[in-house]
């Protein structure tokens, strides 16, 4: 493994595996907003799983949803960038840095265009809830930790793609959990949440990736055509001067 596969945002051993599998969220994230889409009710799905409409959990077990629900507001998720960031700055991983707040970003920003796309509400035509962005920004989190992991214990496909699904399947139901227990959203919205965050932070970890791996390749040319020391040719013609030995046969 060269140096540029170490630090990748993307470990090479998941780019044929994390693929298809951002393919195929999307097609779920597609497929439910148009089946939900200007819907204000739970669905058939939604009333297998629970009464979404409705507080579904009593203390201490409300408690620790609202304690989950937090980490996806602002300042809980402030929280949790920040301490990914550092971790990533620590472990000289800048590119997984750079994973972090772009992706969890654009999955967030995802969210929230989809919600004023496809126009679910719950509560209310001012509530909209399809994805959940809680969900989809507690599940990137995730993501982009386990791609870190990966990386630095040099997980072969299997395992690390192992890894990575569990990660953001722990994180995702968790935070699901928690909107769904506090009436916030729909098992399905949940789930395009969830689905949401596999599409979006793989692509962009490899477009991070794509976009450092030139950019170095340039820093290295430049170093490389100024670091070699100019050939210093001797003047010829009629501006040489005379030769070192001329004074010498003048003399004799």
């Amino acid at each position: 493994m060269n140096g540029r596969s170490a630090q990748a945002a993307l470990p090479p051993s998941l780019r044929s595996s994390l693929g298809p599998i951002a393919g195929l969220a999307a097609l779920v994230v597609l497929a439910l907003g148009v089946l939900y889409a200007g819907d204000g009710e739970p669905g058939r799905a939604d009333r297998w799983v629970v009464r979404p409409t409705a507080d579904s959990v009593r203390p201490p077990w409300r408690n620790v949803a609202l304690a989950l629900d937090f980490l996806g507001e602002p300042v809980g998720a402030a929280m949790l960038l920040v301490a990914v960031v550092t971790g990533s700055l620590l472990l000289r991983r800048p590119r997984t840095a750079v994973l972090a707040v772009a992706g969890a970003g654009l999955t967030v920003g995802a969210a929230t265009l989809l919600k004023s796309v496809v126009g679910r509400t719950i509560h209310g035509d001012d509530n909209l809830s399809y994805p959940s962005g809680h969900t989809a920004f507690a599940t990137a989190l995730a993501l982009v930790v386990a791609l870190l992991a990966v990386g630095r214990l040099g997980l072969a496909r299997t395992a690390g793609t192992s890894l990575a699904l569990t990660a953001a399947l722990v994180a995702g139901a968790s935070m699901g959990w928690a909107q769904v227990a506090l009436g916030a959203h729909y098992p399905t919205d949940v789930l395009g949440g969830w689905c949401a965050a596999l599409t979006v932070v793989p692509a962009t970890a490899w477009l991070i990736d794509r976009w450092a791996d030139r950019l170095e390749g340039r820093l290295e040319g430049r170093s490389a055509d100024g670091s070699a020391d100019p050939v210093v040719t001797p003047p010829t013609g009629p501006i040489a001067g005379p030769p070192a030995d001329a004074g010498r046969q003048e003399r004799r």
